[in-house]
């Protein structure tokens, strides 16, 4: 069998269309989007709400879930750092977490067969 990755990417969220325009030039097809909400190197912000001092310490992130093989994932990685990278705090995170397995409910395909 095959071995699997799965790239998870931690960024902010006016970057998607860009990364997801990019990963679809190298035919990279399924990925789960979620909106997520993180604190980092930024530290958050103070504001003022209804007369009082707030502080915002965690940030909206978006995280990009990719289920890929082991050949995919240097490109993906790639494609991702030059999508993402502006040069500031906050610019997120990429994980990489071997997969065991994948099997797709529908038709009980397995591993690569099943992404």
């Amino acid at each position: 069998m095959t071995k699997l990755f799965k790239v998870e990417i931690i960024t902010r969220s006016e970057k998607l269309s860009a990364l997801k325009s990019a990963l679809a030039q190298h035919n990279v097809k399924g990925m789960t989007i979620s909106n997520v909400m993180g604190a980092g190197n930024q530290k958050g912000k103070t504001e003022i709400y209804r007369g009082s001092e707030t502080t915002i310490d965690l940030l909206p992130k978006i995280r990009i879930e990719i289920l890929t093989e082991a050949s995919m994932v240097d490109s993906i990685v790639a494609i991702a750092k030059k999508e993402l990278n502006t040069g500031n705090a906050g610019d997120g995170k990429i994980i990489l977490i071997p997969i065991d397995n994948v099997i797709r409910i529908r038709t009980g395909q397995e591993g690569e067969d099943a992404l």
